[in-house]
């Protein structure tokens, strides 16, 4: 019979070789028709610009119903096709997630004025159509592609009176099934082509695993549907063994096109390829880090597709940072960062080395790939082409490694954007790539890329949630007045590793240290966003010296007020050194460990429990534990000691078991409880761990003075502090101090209301000096001119000092300064 060829693949070969018209019709989430080929237009009637963009159910054949008894075909009926007959209605409006198949009938009124002639025996005007629904998953806009054949017609071109097609009917097989099945893959994006290679190779990978179309013609005889060149239908394939029979019969040679082998030739590539995309896609993302990722994606190809793969990323992949912005071009640095080859050890290191980064010029190809976003196929590098790449390479000849090599340049692409590209070659005695080639390259280069964004998605969002994380927690000194502070932070072992664990210290009046340790409950930014509101709370709070339970009192208000559904725990305890004393409140935290100094029996100090930040109107209460030098305070959130399927008091106890074990550091001390909780397995909540040795201060490092509103009591303030330094052998810090305690005084009395002005020495690890009054009032650093009275106090403290501060007491204020003891 003739052969004829329709436009986009549709019809390629009549039925003397096996082939059947295809409509190719793709239906976007609106119900909408995308795409309309002209195989589309001759099945149901419908010209391209009439097709797009409108309703799919207003052009397809969404009813599954048959004619009346009385009509004129000769199909009869039929019903569900194992078990796929739904309505085309049924996909088109999203209703099933999986394909379908079926047969229906279709009135196309003056088909015959297109040029198609309607089947013999029927009116003009009927259609009896099988089609095939794929529902479509993925980032696109495409929900559906429907492919469809005219049954009628199929019977025309065979020419043959076959009862076959009585019965034939729609139906789906695995790729595996049949040989040649593959070609669907291969010729479906060429009948796709208003859609990119990589998106029509990701309509394709959807098809490979959903299964291809068939015909069946009785219960064993099924015949794969092909677009184009694909594996005959039984007439064919009789046809052809009828040939080889005849040549066999003369005692002539079998022409190889007649052979079985031919066949099983064909099928035997369709099948290797498809295998491989599979094996590849079972090798490749099988973790998120980014640069193991690499690693699989090259190694992936070689040797099995190609004999050198060359992976080029983006600057900003390598680095894990955010979505490359704008579309490269010449200035783009590609970064390589992997290099896979069969040649001999060490051949490509010196010549492309990994790491290196460069741009590309717009005349090589690699540049008209990453630009188009498509595969580029070289069949052979020329000594030109050769010359041109190498050109390249400063100092370096690469032309020996590529020249005369078959190259495919793939772009890996997510979301519409190169991310980078593979260069692949093969050597010169192999065959070269083909445009099969092509097409799996692109479904290999589509499911890398899709790879490589997961793992930099991963990356890049790891790289923030750890930022975040940094950026909340606090870097508190190891020393504060009479402690000595040890923390860890473990964040959870799930995916997206923000927390809302937090803990702090803060620097109070009288060498006090507040010590805080808070869980904002659930995961994720918006918990780490409660936790840094909360956190900054805590120490504006606590800088007011609010007493314990106020501060709590105060914080869950806030928390109602910042939104539902935050809630939080949290452990405040204000430490002073000089009365050896704890002031604790609990709002609905696990207690504290204190591991006592003389004996090393650690205890659950036994606080009132109080409601989570944020559950409301619950009163809080504060308890005042005695303590002495030496002893240890452990606070932790429930992460540490809590695990799935075991009672929390199990976690409690080895908390108290760990933290009274004797360690040589505090940090040893801190890892001692880390290592006996964190290795039990089945955590996955973030830790916060905050460990204080409450070395207090002796009686005889602490000097205070009651200070009258007199301006002569100034000059009493600075006498008994120099006595008092030079008593402590710190006479060197005489001067400095004298200085800054008149200034301090001087400011306390002339804005105190009648309460007399409190003055205090403290000697720790630095020189603690501070002045209180009753006046709420915090002074300010002004810029005070030459002839100004006032504004140059504090402008002397800050200049002098190590570091100063004010704060608001109850009654009043506190203006302080520490200076840096000297060297013994």
């Amino acid at each position: 019979m003739d052969r004829g060829t329709e436009r986009d693949g549709a019809v390629t070969e009549h039925a003397a070789s096996g082939r059947i018209p295809l409509a190719v019709v793709v239906v976007d989430r609106e119900g909408l028709v995308s795409h309309w080929s002209s195989g589309a237009r001759r099945l149901f009637g419908a010209t391209k610009e009439e097709a797009l963009g409108r309703p799919a159910v207003d052009l397809l054949p969404v009813s599954g119903a048959l004619p009346e008894d009385d009509d004129p075909s000769p199909y009869g009926a039929y019903g569900a096709y194992d078990g796929l007959g739904h309505d085309l209605e049924t996909s088109l409006d999203g209703r099933l997630y999986y394909p379908a198949a079926g047969r229906a009938r279709l009135t196309v009124p003056e088909r015959s004025e297109m040029g198609v002639p309607p089947p013999a025996g029927w009116g003009r005007d009927r259609v009896d159509v099988l089609w095939w629904a794929y529902p479509l998953i993925g980032p696109g806009p495409e929900r559906l592609l429907v492919l469809g054949a005219d049954v009628g017609r199929l019977r025309q071109e065979d020419g043959e009176d076959d009862p076959g097609f009585d019965r034939v009917a729609p139906g789906f097989a695995l790729h595996t099934d049949f040989p040649g099945a593959g070609d669907l893959a291969g010729k479906l994006p060429e009948i796709l082509p208003s859609m990119s290679v990589d998106e029509s190779a990701r309509i394709v990978g959807q098809i490979l695993e959903l299964g291809y179309p068939v015909l069946e013609f009785s219960q064993n005889d099924r015949v794969p549907v092909t677009p184009d060149w694909g594996v005959p239908r039984r007439v064919e394939r009789r046809a052809r063994r009828e040939r080889a029979a005849q040549a066999a019969a003369q005692g002539l040679p079998i022409p190889r096109e007649y052979s079985d082998e031919a066949e099983d030739l064909e099928y035997a590539a369709v099948r290797e390829r498809l295998e491989f995309l599979n094996e590849v896609s079972g090798r490749i993302g099988t973790s998120l880090d980014l640069s193991r990722t690499i690693v699989e994606v090259s190694r992936a190809v070689v040797p099995r597709f190609t004999d050198v793969a060359g992976t080029y990323l983006r600057e900003q992949v390598v680095a894990g940072e955010g979505f490359p912005d704008g579309a490269p071009d010449t200035t783009t640095m590609w970064h390589r960062v992997a290099v896979e080859h069969t040649d001999e050890p060490g051949r490509w290191d010196d010549v492309v080395p990994v790491g290196e980064a460069m741009p590309f010029p717009a005349h090589t190809p690699f540049f008209q790939c990453m630009t188009s976003g498509e595969p580029v196929l070289v069949p052979r590098i020329s000594e030109q082409m050769g010359h041109a790449i190498a050109s390249q390479f400063e100092k370096r000849d690469i032309r020996p490694l590529i020249t005369g090599r078959s190259m495919l340049v793939v772009p890996l692409k997510a979301r519409n954007v190169v991310l980078g590209f593979m260069i692949l070659l093969r050597h010169p005695e192999r065959v070269e790539f083909n445009d099969m080639d092509r097409v799996t390259g692109a479904e290999l280069a589509a499911r890398a890329g899709l790879v490589l964004d997961n793992a930099r998605m991963y990356t890049y969002q790891e790289s923030v949630a750890e930022t975040l994380q940094d950026s909340m927690l606090p870097h508190i000194p190891p020393r504060m007045a009479g402690c000595d502070i040890a923390t860890r932070y473990l964040p959870g072992t799930l995916l997206g590793r923000v927390g809302g664990d937090w803990f702090d210290s803060v620097k109070l009046p009288g060498a006090r240290t507040a010590l805080v340790v808070g869980d904002v409950m659930g995961h994720g930014l918006n918990s780490a966003a409660m936790m840094g509101q909360l956190r900054t709370a805590v120490q504006t709070m606590a800088a007011l010296d609010l007493p314990p339970a106020q501060l709590l009192r105060n914080l869950d208000d806030l928390a109602q007020r910042l939104g539902d559904g935050y809630l939080a725990t949290c452990l405040y305890a204000v430490y002073d050194p000089i009365a050896s004393e704890l002031h604790i409140a609990n709002a609905g935290h696990i207690p504290p460990v204190l591991v006592r100094a003389g004996d090393g029996r650690s205890e659950l100090l036994d606080l009132p429990t109080g409601a989570p930040i944020g559950v409301g109107g619950v009163p809080f209460e504060a308890v005042r534990v005695r303590v002495r030098p030496g002893d240890r305070l452990v606070m932790c959130t429930d992460g540490l000691v809590e695990m799935r399927g075991e009672d929390i008091g199990v976690g409690l106890a080895t908390l108290c078991e760990s933290a009274a074990h004797p360690a040589a550091s505090m940090d040893d001390a801190c890892d001692t409880i880390i290592r006996a909780l964190n290795t039990r397995g089945g955590r996955k909540d973030d830790v916060a761990l905050l460990m204080a040795r409450l070395n207090g201060i002796e009686p005889d490092d602490v000097a205070a003075w009651r200070i009258g509103l007199d301006p002569e009591e100034v000059g009493r303030a600075r006498a008994v502090v120099r006595e008092q330094l030079h008593d402590w052998g710190l006479a060197r810090l005489a001067d400095h101090a004298e200085l800054m305690v008149s200034e301090l005084v001087t400011n306390a009395v002339r804005h105190s209301h009648g309460r007399p002005v409190e003055l205090r020495l403290v000697r720790g690890d630095t020189l603690l000096c501070e002045v209180d009054d009753d006046d709420h009032d915090l002074p300010t650093l002004l810029s005070a001119g030459p002839f100004d009275d006032a504004g140059r106090g504090l402008r002397v403290v800050s200049m002098l000092a190590r570091e100063w501060g004010t704060s608001r007491t109850s009654a009043g204020k506190t203006v302080w300064f520490e200076l840096t003891l000297p060297r013994r």
